[in-house]
């Protein structure tokens, strides 16, 4: 408002022609006019902005009709568009707006709300770890679930070694539930050894929808030192050869089913010793398994080793609630790191990252007093 009124004042003092005052102002000259005009019919007032509503609209919902809407919301307030314009129909109404329109009707009425948005956590990027050696990097997955002869269902669970392809388990389990899965690996540790990294898919237990996806397994993965690492969601591709082994899993132990549980176990128990010791692969050039793995150097402590971080980190204690106290407020963190220290190394004006052990969780935002999701591709594990 303020530059039309210098412009038009400029053209009062006559000091440039028409076509320099308006690239003086960085206008064409039919705009310039425009303004101009309008100030010589309406003066100052003229140089308001106009609404850009359409003086007609041929297509706009006939008042009786909305009314009618309004009415049979009033009358059924847990009704959408889509029934409603259903119900109009079926009552004789010849001409019923979409269902979209509908819907547009009952929010600018009030009648509805945006309902609001979950918050997707945010994810680590595609998983970069190449197995150079044995126990560098295992794989892990649940094979889809099948009912067995007696109708119960099935989950195998597989733990495969990346550069050998060795499969160092192949469990039959009744469910896909934390205490039981934690139980095949406290198994697979005690008798290979601790691999530096593990490989899942984004399903329950390996990961879960909470900050930096973590999980139950997955912290105590991080505390045994191991490194946990993520496919991208339906990606499977990136855990390819897992998926490979599955593809003959199923078709060499599953069809048919067994009659139970225990002879479906022994089913997988027949099928890891051929894939192991037997079968050649050609990707291992013709070897098996067996004559590439070894057990892994890091032994399996008898106590969890406690959770150390350098001297200049700020150590936080995640309380029963969840949440730690950071200079006079409270921040939630995650209830899988509940009765866990977490560490906060500080790297600008107010933003500091919030470690668990090695492995960097988040960014913690002292002026939205907000934990901050890191951006995806983001390194998880910054510091040794």
């Amino acid at each position: 408002m303020d530059e039309r009124a210098r412009f038009i004042r400029d053209w009062e003092r006559d000091d440039l022609t028409f076509t320099e005052l308006c690239e003086h102002y960085g206008i064409s000259r039919p705009i310039g006019y425009k303004w101009l005009g309008r100030y010589e019919v309406a003066g100052v007032d003229g140089l308001k902005d106009r609404s850009r509503r359409p003086h007609t609209s041929p297509n706009r919902t006939p008042p009786e009709i909305v009314e009618r809407i309004l009415e049979v919301r009033r009358k059924h307030p847990t009704w959408g568009g889509w029934k409603i314009s259903s119900f109009l129909e079926r009552h004789g109404l010849r001409t019923v707006p979409a269902a979209s329109t509908i819907d547009d009707l009952l929010r600018r009425h009030g009648l509805t709300r945006r309902r609001a948005s979950r918050r997707r956590p945010g994810h680590p990027g595609r998983p970069i770890t190449t197995a150079r050696a044995a126990n560098e990097l295992w794989t892990a997955d649940f094979k889809g679930q099948f009912r067995l002869r007696t109708g119960a269902y099935c989950y195998p669970l597989t733990v495969a070694d990346q550069f050998s392809r060795y499969l160092l388990a192949c469990t039959a389990r009744p469910s896909t539930g934390h205490d039981g899965v934690q139980a095949v690996f406290h198994k697979l540790f005690r008798e290979y050894g601790l691999p530096l990294a593990i490989r899942t898919d984004n399903g329950s237990p390996f990961a879960s929808s909470g900050l930096a996806r973590l999980s139950r397994l997955s912290v105590w993965w991080i505390k045994l030192g191991i490194h946990p690492e993520l496919i991208q969601p339906a990606s499977p591709q990136q855990n390819g050869t897992h998926e490979r082994m599955h593809r003959t899993l199923k078709a060499e132990a599953t069809r048919p089913p067994a009659a139970s549980a225990a002879g479906q176990q022994r089913c997988f128990d027949r099928f890891r010793t051929i894939f192991n010791e037997e079968r050649p692969h050609q990707a291992l050039d013709h070897s098996t398994p067996a004559d590439l793995y070894r057990p892994s150097t890091r032994p399996y402590p008898n106590r969890l080793p406690p959770v150390d971080y350098p001297a200049h980190f700020e150590v936080r204690y995640v309380s029963r609630n969840n949440g730690i106290r950071w200079k006079r407020y409270w921040v939630n963190v995650s209830s899988v790191l509940r009765e866990e220290h977490v560490g906060l190394e500080e790297i600008d004006d107010g933003i500091w990252a919030l470690y668990f052990s090695n492995y960097l969780l988040a960014r913690l935002n002292e002026r939205t007093r907000r934990l901050e999701e890191l951006a995806t591709g983001a390194s998880r594990r910054l510091f040794e």
